[in-house]
């Protein structure tokens, strides 16, 4: 029979190991990022258990939330104050689902930025404009990341803290 520290231990390295792919994730958009940070430690707050879990499981799925949306609701931002409507938005969203199975690892945001584009140039009637438009998606795509990828570094801190307050207090 496996005692419990053992199956504690197991857990807690599963969990590291989900960081990992959470933060590549992040970065490389063919892996689930932030989702899988967080649900990895609810996982191991459920079979751990203890004061330090639950307070970890608690920031990281606050950062996780704030990561997430803060990465969206920038890029849209970003794009309403271009004056861009919403159906290329929507276009470049469809477009990058599909990109998704077109192009391994980084379909997502290629087909997003590629259905951006084309839906924009054919608008305004005016490829450089649609151009323009494509830049400002990419840069603010580019923040959004780094905001979610820094909120999801900050989740590992305190991960990493809350696996040491664990197995040492």
């Amino acid at each position: 029979m496996v005692d419990s520290l053992t199956v504690q231990i197991v857990v807690t390295i599963l969990a590291g190991l989900a960081y990992i792919v959470g933060l590549a994730g992040i970065i490389v958009p063919v892996l689930p990022g932030t989702i899988t940070i967080v649900i990895a430690t609810l996982i191991w707050a459920i079979i751990v258990g203890g004061w330090p879990a639950w307070i970890a499981f608690g920031i990281v799925l606050l950062l996780g939330a704030a990561g997430m949306t803060t990465s969206y609701v920038l890029t849209g931002r970003r794009l309403h104050r271009a004056e861009v409507p919403m159906w290329p938005i929507y276009v470049g969203i469809v477009s990058g689902i599909v990109g998704i199975f077109v192009i391994p690892f980084l379909g997502l945001p290629i087909g997003f930025l590629i259905g951006l584009y084309i839906s924009e140039a054919i608008r305004q009637k005016d490829w450089r404009k649609g151009l323009t438009t494509m830049w400002i998606a990419l840069k603010a795509l580019g923040v959004g990341i780094l905001i979610e990828f820094s909120l999801a570094m900050c989740s590992t801190i305190v991960f990493a803290i809350a696996v040491t307050a664990h197995f040492v207090l």
